[in-house]
């Protein structure tokens, strides 16, 4: 079972095997969303299903419910706020039976964007309690140098599911959560924006510039090498422990934009050795959307 990373040689190995797996291809381009889905048509890995940010992976605009048993009015109840909202997980699990997906399947979740986007489907399978799934290091990019097939086919639909949730692997995090611990020592919010943005010095996305008050600045891009692989995990191991300078990793809270690129931080946390962290879902696109909520620049 693999459960971070899965290498293409590894992949390979995995289909020669005969074990039940599926691909999927979460190819996307934030400034143009119709960009993911002719990107996959154009070129995927053969039987990989697209994962679209926007229409599979991501909910519509709403408050979330107060959890509990979901009500037929709350069915469609996003689970997180922000410009990117979770699907609630029932809504999630009802889509992966869609396609195909069953709970013995090793699930290798892929794109072209420097595993920005592929990382989003990673998170939600383990909140959805499904510990077998791994991002495709080094991306479509990697397939295609080690010579792997392309396709620009239609794939064949999948005979429907039954996915079952399982207990929730992964925390999802709150603002509320967050906001009651800024003035304590055991949550440490972590920002994967690029530098810019946390400073607050421009914000080309959301109404208002900054971050989180004591949040410290990791962009995701910094857990790939120049060759667009992870780096080794000893390597992202210090670089994490000299960012956190002795706070528990295991109270770090990670956010973003919209609770997208926090995921490849997530991601290199887990390959580096240290505990599954929490995401604020919402991430900033959320908190600053409520004027009470404290911010921070500079």
């Amino acid at each position: 079972m693999y459960t971070t990373l899965i290498s293409v040689p590894q992949l390979q190995e995995l289909q020669r095997s005969g074990q039940r797996h599926m691909l999927f291809d979460c190819s996307f381009e934030l400034m143009r969303p119709q960009a993911g889905a002719l990107a996959y048509a154009a070129s995927h890995i053969p039987g990989a299903v697209h994962a679209d940010l926007d229409r599979h992976l991501s909910a519509k605009h709403g408050a979330p419910g107060a959890g509990g048993t979901l009500t037929a009015h709350e069915a469609d109840t996003p689970a997180s706020g922000g410009r990117h909202p979770l699907p609630n997980r029932e809504k999630f699990a009802i889509w992966l039976s869609s396609v195909g997906f069953a709970n013995d399947m090793q699930a290798i979740v892929y794109d072209r964007n420097g595993a920005n986007y592929c990382g989003r489907l990673w998170w939600m399978l383990k909140w959805a309690g499904h510990e077998a799934v791994a991002v495709l290091d080094g991306g479509l990019q990697a397939w295609q140098a080690a010579g792997g097939a392309v396709t620009d086919r239609e794939e064949p639909a999948h005979f429907q599911t039954n996915f079952e949730l399982g207990p929730p692997g992964a925390r999802l995090v709150a603002a509320g959560e967050v906001l009651q611990g800024l003035d304590g020592l055991e949550q440490t919010v972590l920002d994967a924006r690029a530098g810019p943005r946390y400073r607050g010095e421009t914000e080309p996305l959301d109404p208002v510039a900054g971050h989180i008050p004591g949040a410290l600045n990791r962009p995701f891009s910094e857990n790939l090498g120049a060759d667009g692989f992870f780096k080794p995990a000893a390597q992202l191991r210090a670089e994490f422990n000299a960012l956190l300078a002795g706070r528990d990793p295991a109270g770090v809270v990670h956010q973003c934009g919209s609770g997208v690129s926090a995921v490849p931080n997530l991601l290199a946390m887990e390959i580096a050795g240290l505990p599954r962290a929490g995401l604020y879902a919402g991430s900033w696109s959320d908190w600053c959307s409520d004027p009470t909520r404290p911010v921070a620049r500079g």
